[in-house]
């Protein structure tokens, strides 16, 4: 793994923070197979520029109601907000996986991520970057209909450190 660090000249610029949960409507179907799935549990949209970095921090809460154990993977992911694509651009997965099983006497599922995050070369100026913590949920017991519930307990914060001038 490489070290991603500040330079001196580079100082805290902002924080985004959001608590809007999208996918507590809808919740994680569990499927037959792993990383098939994925939806976005939360979103934040921040200024970003070549060699920023990016302190990111994640969490939610997911409740198993299916009765047997299901394995659900979560992850950061980022886009371009503004190359004319938006979401439906190229998505990037920045950070390692993660994941556990929630078992029917666990029952609910705390889920929290971090990563340190250096915003490539290649950034477009001017661009804003969405910074996105997904999940998906699966298991070999997986029937259709099941979901795991999304609990609208949730953060996900976007910490930058930039070059000031």
């Amino acid at each position: 793994m490489s070290i991603t660090q500040t330079t001196p000249a580079q100082s805290p610029t902002g924080i985004i923070s959001d608590t809007n949960v999208t996918a507590t409507s809808t919740g994680l179907p569990v499927t037959l197979t792993a990383h098939t799935s994925y939806r976005t549990l939360l979103r934040v949209i921040t200024p970003a520029t070549a060699g920023d970095v990016l302190d990111i921090t994640g969490r939610a809460r997911v409740t198993n109601d299916c009765g047997y154990v299901i394995g659900v993977g979560h992850h950061l992911w980022m886009y371009d907000v503004d190359n004319g694509l938006g979401s439906s651009g190229t998505w990037t997965k920045i950070g390692p996986s993660n994941g556990d099983n929630v078992e029917p006497k666990r029952h609910h599922m705390p889920l929290h991520i971090e990563y340190v995050y250096r915003v490539p070369a290649s950034w477009p100026a001017g661009h804003r970057m969405v910074v996105v913590y997904r999940a998906e949920a699966h298991s070999t017991a997986a029937q259709t209909g099941d979901v795991v519930d999304v609990d609208a307990l949730g953060v996900l914060t976007v910490r930058r450190w930039a070059e000031v001038a």
